[in-house]
C-alpha cells in the first residue's frame, strides 16, 4: 500500500475544492492506495456543514463571501489563511475498521511537524458540549481538535461511503479579518512559519503515518472528469443536500 500525494499548485474555488474531495472518496473503494491531498482557497470562502441551513442568521456577517456546502458535517468554516488537507482510505486499510483512529494518526503527525518549526500544539483531550450550537466550527470544541493556549488551530471531519473514508481538515495559519476572534498558529506562537516548507513537511509526515511509501501523484482522468461534473451539477448549488435525512450515520462533525 502506498500514499498518493497530491499538492495542488493553484488555489481553488470552494466548489472545486469540495468536488475534488468527493471525487477522491468515490474512487477510494476500488483502489488500494491512500490519497493525501493538500490545497488552498483562492479567496476567503465559507463552507457550511452538511446539516447546516443556508439561511442561518449567524452567517449574516459573511454575506459578501462565497459559500459552499461540505460533504462532512459540523459547523461552518471560514477558509482564508489556512492550509487544508484531505485524505481518503479504502475499506482494505487497517484504520477503516475504526475510522475514529484516523483523526489521531493525522493530527499527531501534524503536531510533530509543528514542533519542528517551534510551534507547540496538542490535542484538546476533552469535548466542550456547551459550544456545539455555535455557527462557526472554530468556536466549537471536540476532544480531537489541535489547540494552542486553548485556541483551536486544526479541526477535521469525516464522510464514509461504501467502506471508504474521507477525512478533511483546516489548519489555521493566521486570523482572518472576517473572524478576528480565531487566531492562527503564527499569531499564537509568534513564529513566522514559512507555509511552503510547513506544507512539504506535513505532506511527508502525514503520508508516512498512513502508509510506508509516499509518492507524488495526480488526479486520474476519471477523477478529474467526475470532479468537473460534481462542481457543475452539485457544488455550485448551496442547498444540494436538501432535503436532509433525519439520520446520516456516514457523516461526522468537525
Amino acid at each position: 500500500m502506498r500514499c498518493r500525494l497530491l499538492i495542488d499548485d493553484a488555489a481553488g474555488s470552494g466548489s472545486w475544492n469540495m468536488a475534488v474531495d468527493e471525487a477522491l472518496l468515490e474512487s477510494a473503494p476500488s483502489g488500494t492506495d491512500v490519497t493525501l491531498r493538500w490545497y488552498r482557497w483562492q479567496e476567503a470562502t465559507v463552507s457550511l456543514g452538511y446539516f447546516q441551513k443556508s439561511g442561518a442568521s449567524d452567517r449574516s456577517r459573511f454575506g459578501s463571501l462565497p459559500l459552499v456546502r461540505r460533504l462532512s458535517g459540523g459547523g461552518a468554516i471560514l477558509h482564508h489563511h489556512e492550509l487544508t488537507y484531505s485524505c481518503t482510505i479504502g475499506p482494505q486499510h487497517p484504520l477503516a475498521a475504526d475510522p475514529t483512529q484516523l483523526y489521531g494518526q493525522v493530527h499527531s503527525a501534524i503536531i510533530d511537524v509543528l514542533a519542528g518549526f517551534g510551534v507547540k500544539a496538542a490535542m484538546r483531550g476533552r469535548k466542550i458540549d456547551e459550544v456545539e450550537h455555535l455557527f462557526l466550527c472554530f468556536g466549537r470544541g471536540d476532544s480531537r481538535d489541535v489547540v494552542m493556549d486553548g485556541h483551536k488551530i486544526l479541526g477535521s471531519a469525516q464522510r464514509r461511503r461504501r467502506g471508504a473514508i474521507l477525512q478533511h481538515g483546516s489548519l489555521l495559519m493566521r486570523k482572518s479579518i472576517y473572524a478576528e476572534e480565531f487566531p492562527g498558529l503564527c499569531d499564537l506562537s509568534g513564529v513566522d512559519v514559512p507555509e511552503d516548507e510547513l506544507l512539504a513537511a506535513m505532506a511527508s509526515r502525514v503520508g508516512e503515518a498512513l502508509t510506508t511509501t509516499v509518492e507524488p501523484g495526480s488526479l486520474t482522468d476519471e477523477e478529474r472528469a467526475l470532479a468537473v461534473e460534481l462542481e457543475e451539477q452539485k457544488y455550485r448549488l448551496l442547498d444540494w443536500s436538501a432535503p436532509r435525512p433525519a439520520v446520516a450515520p456516514d457523516v461526522t462533525a468537525r
